[in-house]
């Protein structure tokens, strides 16, 4: 089955932000586009709008004219479903409420012919149960786009239980006609990216609701120390928290209220408050005009330790070892048969977050996790009462003399980055197991869909096949919550290697 034709007209119902997006997509591609809104005046409005935003890019030399005047010259407002009767297909994107989305395809499926693709661009709801509403639901798929729809490569092809094969091949060959990246996924909730994407907010919120740090702390090492393109608080402060704590109110409620998926308090309460993040002028960060961003918190400059002795590998800091080298820093190595550390002068020792506290150790200071120790700006350590001064102070010299600010946070296992990429890791290998995504989609949507630096199946490979089982059996040892106990699928993983060269 190949794309639609260029030729045939695309219908989008609903012109918000995501349907006027959806709308100049297929235009640029070069389809004749059918606006319509139960709202009179709205669809007109829409395509107002959308001329507009195709004369700015023509102004930015990022369209041609002639282009420009060709999508114009095929975009066209209705008043009536009637109005769409010879579309090839239909996207949706009206409100995300059940009732409405079925009310509306009842009404296009005897206003369209029968071979007239019908899909929806929900976020939240079920495809299967939208299409349920259907004489024939085999036509119907989930087309999610992301926001800004012409910006961002991703779509979600979400195939319902009832979608044909045909169908959801079709839906994927035009969305990739259109320049986009598709990727197939099951009918889960939250399909890909909304499922696997949970723990980068819930784990940020939770170091905060237990005192480990403030948010813009907690956001400079995630974005300098891990590689991501916005901290959760900053991320949530732009999407809206109404908006994601009702995602993940979503999911948590369609698996059950599964524990891997609990909703923040703390994010209850910005909501209730009516802190809403940038639209509302003020959600964790103040955005009124004039307002000062809170500063990360940084560690005074220490001096760095003349000599250091590395026991073991590293394992995923084994980078560090060359790095400490290139500072000046004389660094010894020894075997060591089990786990890996740094020795500093102190007698005491800087080991990578494992998802155990510093207490339990005394002298320990944990450093955090990093896709990639050279690029990082930032590093966040951790320690407990019993550490000395002495220790604490060589551990910040160290990572000063390799080129990073340094956050001393609280004494919180598994650190920030840490924590987070190995629930990340999990939720992929369980959704794998479940047939949701294949590992190379995954990786796809996390990378395109929310920037990641890495898909979790590529760092999880970087990592080692038990590290994400280990760091998060470390965890769910030191939490009442089972929200870090490893799924099936990630232990599985973790010991078929164990099992197989025969190791203990």
């Amino acid at each position: 089955m190949t794309a639609i034709d260029l030729s045939s007209p695309v219908a989008v119902v609903g012109t918000g932000t995501m349907g006027q997006g959806i709308a100049q997509v297929a235009l640029v591609a070069g389809h004749p586009v059918r606006l319509y809104d139960a709202v009179p005046g709205r669809a007109q409005e829409a395509a107002d709008a959308i001329g507009a935003r195709l004369d700015r890019l023509v102004a930015k030399g990022r369209l041609a004219a002639a282009d420009r005047d060709a999508a114009c010259a095929g975009l066209t407002p209705v008043d009536s479903v009637a109005e769409l009767a010879d579309c090839a297909l239909v996207v949706e994107a009206v409100l995300e409420r059940l009732d409405v989305k079925q009310r509306l395809f009842r009404e296009l499926e005897e206003a369209v012919s029968e071979d007239c693709l019908l899909a929806t661009n929900t976020s939240s709801l079920s495809v299967t149960a939208i299409g349920g509403a259907l004489a024939n639901p085999g036509r119907f798929v989930g087309l999610h786009f992301f926001n800004p729809a012409p910006l961002l490569p991703l779509v979600e092809v979400v195939s319902g239980f009832a979608t044909d094969v045909t169908s959801a091949t079709r839906a994927y060959e035009t969305a990739r006609a259109w320049g986009k990246t598709p990727v197939a996924s099951a009918d889960t909730p939250g399909f890909i990216v909304n499922r696997i994407a949970r723990p980068f907010y819930a784990e940020a919120f939770a170091v905060y609701e237990d005192q480990g740090a403030d948010p813009a702390t907690i956001d400079a090492v995630l974005r300098e120390c891990g590689g991501f393109r916005m901290g959760a608080f900053e991320l949530t402060d732009l999407i809206g928290q109404d908006v994601n704590e009702s995602v993940t109110r979503s999911v948590w409620e369609s698996f059950f209220q599964d524990a891997r998926f609990t909703p923040s308090l703390a994010q209850r309460r910005l909501v209730e408050a009516g802190r809403l993040g940038r639209k509302s002028g003020h959600g964790w960060y103040d955005h009124a005009e004039g307002a000062e961003r809170p500063e990360p918190h940084t560690a005074q400059k220490e001096r760095p330790p003349a000599h250091v002795t590395v026991a073991g590998t590293l394992g995923p800091a084994a980078e560090l070892v060359a790095m400490m080298r290139e500072a000046g820093i004389e660094v010894r190595e020894e075997e060591q048969e089990h786990g890996s550390f740094i020795e500093l002068p102190s007698g005491d020792t800087l080991c990578l977050a494992d998802g155990q506290t510093a207490v339990e150790f005394g002298g320990v200071v944990y450093f955090d996790l990093s896709p990639d120790y050279r690029k990082a700006t930032r590093m966040a350590l951790s320690a407990s009462q019993e550490t000395s001064a002495q220790t604490l102070a060589e551990a910040v010299g160290l990572f000063q003399a390799l080129g990073m600010d340094v956050s001393v946070v609280g004494d919180v296992p598994g650190l920030i980055v840490a924590r987070t990429v190995a629930r990340i890791v999990d939720l992929a290998y369980d959704a794998v197991a479940k047939g949701v995504a294949t590992e190379e989609d995954i990786d796809t949507a996390m990378r395109l869909g929310v920037n990641y630096p890495l898909g979790p199946f590529e760092w999880n490979r970087r990592l080692g096949r038990t590290w994400a089982c280990d760091l998060l059996e470390d965890l769910n040892a030191r939490h009442a919550s089972p929200r870090f106990r490893p799924s099936l699928a990630l232990y599985r993983h973790a010991h078929t290697l164990d099992t197989r060269e025969g190791a203990s």
